[in-house]
């Protein structure tokens, strides 16, 4: 066994105590989740998936590193040697947020028998030093910061070939036009909307029979990456389509599936997600927008809805409501395909003209060029045979099935973002000199780009490990979720760092680094805020 097979194994031996402590804390005699004691003690348990959350990311690096080279050896010893070193002062949820392991009833006995052993704690000392991190990050400047490990892939040339042509498209269509889109705080151009359409964005994972690409997650990955490393709103785009086409393959009727799926793959159709409330936010049992049926099977629409992207453009709403005034919960929801006007208005003209729908936008820091939006329905009309699979109450398990994918492609955009601003600050290290030399050359500035370069390759393989098993077709709502709350981390710990490294520039907002530190925030709260993220985290892992 190898030294970091050694380190993986004592971190993964450490989890099972953990997890096995958390059990007997957490859990009832049913095997069932004790959801107030989750609620009370929300930091051990939060703890307990974020240490799932590090050592699941371990193990990929581990295997990563195998399948590839020396490079990548380095990097996943740094991450895995910084981890066993640092987590007898804890485990970092966030921002002002840590939780000691003595929390989730790790004791010193267990430490010793794990991540403390005397040759696994000398490897990480080694591996993970200063100067081990400043290695990588020489690499990373002379062009080698790792592989993707897609040679893990049956159709892995495919897969370098497809991130080779979205590098092109995004190097020359998207960055430039990136930062003009975000200070002007307008539109994406439709002239890259149709590009993108042009490249199969939008039917990238669509089944063929429905003229789509008919490809993998793992591909969508990829793309993903690719699309937010020019800008995040570029990426986020096909975050829309994925989740309609999700939604209509997996609850749609047959005359649904071929309505709508040759449309939205062909870019024809831009979908929205309507579904998030003023006073609701995650908990979604609690919808009060009403959906009535009508004599002649149309709905009429009330209430209101909020951080609603993409909503002036689109032609397709995804629309949660309660069709069931008299069950409060989940089994009164229902999921309409609701057609709306797409418009793209200049300054000043109406951008909603459906009877019975007004928009208010909401002005962001960042994750600009789609726009957000609050949405006021008083009497509007959704046609008859709207209603998603023809089913009233099925909306929330309807989008359940969902979830998966969308927190997926959410940490793809994540590795896309950090990914920015390590070549952001790549290049801006090697440009700027200060005291007759190039900052690169100062320890405390490289050491902050390889720790970047690890953080991101740790994110890449756990979220393309998440993928994989969406492919194979198994459950994996549990590694999708600690595939989020890696890569949106690391997203933001990147751009924060990028900032430092600019220094006073970094503040400036026509330097890059100022809107991916703004556009990087936003990650950690869309797609199920980080919080909720690790409370579903540990009710799997407790459950399992």
């Amino acid at each position: 066994m190898s030294s970091l097979e050694q380190q993986v194994g004592a971190l993964e031996a450490l989890y099972e105590r953990a997890l096995a402590k958390g059990k007997k804390r957490f859990v009832t005699e049913s095997g069932r989740a004790d959801g107030k004691k989750l609620n009370q003690e929300q930091l051990a348990a939060h703890g307990l998936a974020y240490l799932a959350t590090e050592t699941n990311a371990a193990r990929q690096l581990l295997e990563w590193a195998g399948a590839c080279g020396k490079t990548e050896a380095a990097i996943a010893s740094a991450y895995v040697g910084e981890l066993v070193r640092g987590l007898r002062g804890g485990l970092d949820l966030g921002p002002c947020e840590t939780v000691s392991l003595q929390a989730l009833g790790i004791q010193e006995g267990d430490l010793k028998e794990t991540i403390l052993q005397d040759d696994v704690q000398a490897y990480a000392e080694e591996h993970s030093s200063p100067q081990a991190y400043v290695g990588i990050a020489t690499a990373a400047r002379d062009g080698d910061a790792g592989s993707l490990g897609l040679n893990r892939d049956e159709d892995g040339e495919m897969l370098e070939e497809i991130r080779a042509q979205f590098k092109r498209f995004v190097d020359s269509e998207v960055i430039p036009k990136a930062q003009e889109i975000h200070q002007k705080d307008i539109l994406i151009p439709m002239s890259l909307v149709e590009q993108m359409s042009e490249l199969g964005v939008f039917g990238l994972t669509i089944p063929e029979e429905y003229d789509g690409l008919g490809m993998s997650k793992v591909a969508m990955c990829v793309v993903t990456e690719e699309l937010s490393r020019g800008y995040i709103g570029v990426g986020s785009l096909g975050t829309r389509a994925e989740i309609a086409a999700e939604l209509i393959l997996g609850g749609g009727t047959d005359e649904q599936k071929k309505h709508w799926l040759p449309k939205i793959a062909a870019g024809e159709i831009l979908p929205t997600a309507v579904f998030t409330e003023p006073n609701t936010g995650s908990d979604l049992a609690h919808l009060g927008t009403r959906a009535t049926k009508q004599d002649d099977g149309s709905y009429r629409v009330h209430g209101q809805k909020t951080w609603i992207t993409h909503a002036v453009r689109a032609d397709l709403m995804t629309l949660l409501a309660r069709t069931d005034p008299n069950e409060p919960g989940y089994k009164g929801l229902s999921m309409f395909l609701a057609p709306k006007t797409r418009l793209d208005p200049a300054p000043g003209e109406p951008e909603f003209v459906d009877s019975g729908l007004e928009g208010t936008e909401i002005e962001v820091l960042g994750y600009r060029g789609m726009k957000e939006y609050e949405l006021s329905f008083d009497d509007f009309e959704v046609p008859a045979g709207a209603l998603l699979g023809g089913e009233e109450g099925a909306g929330f398990k309807q989008l359940m099935r969902t979830f998966e994918s969308a927190r997926i492609q959410t940490a793809a955009r994540g590795v896309g973002v950090a990914q920015a601003a390590l070549d952001d600050a790549l290049l801006y290290a090697m440009e700027r000199v200060q005291f007759g030399r190039p900052i690169f050359e100062f320890p405390r500035v490289a050491r902050k780009i390889g720790r970047m370069v690890a953080r991101i390759q740790a994110a890449r393989q756990l979220t393309f490990f998440s993928a994989r098993q969406k492919d194979s077709e198994k459950r994996c709502d549990l590694e999708a979720g600690m595939a989020k709350l890696l890569a949106t981390r690391a997203a933001w710990e990147g751009a924060d760092a990028n900032v430092q490294i600019h220094g006073g520039n970094g503040f400036a907002i026509e330097y890059l680094a100022s809107r991916l530190l703004v556009d990087a925030r936003v990650l950690s709260i869309f797609e199920g805020a980080n919080e909720i993220q690790a409370h579903v985290v540990a009710r799997r892992l407790l459950e399992s």
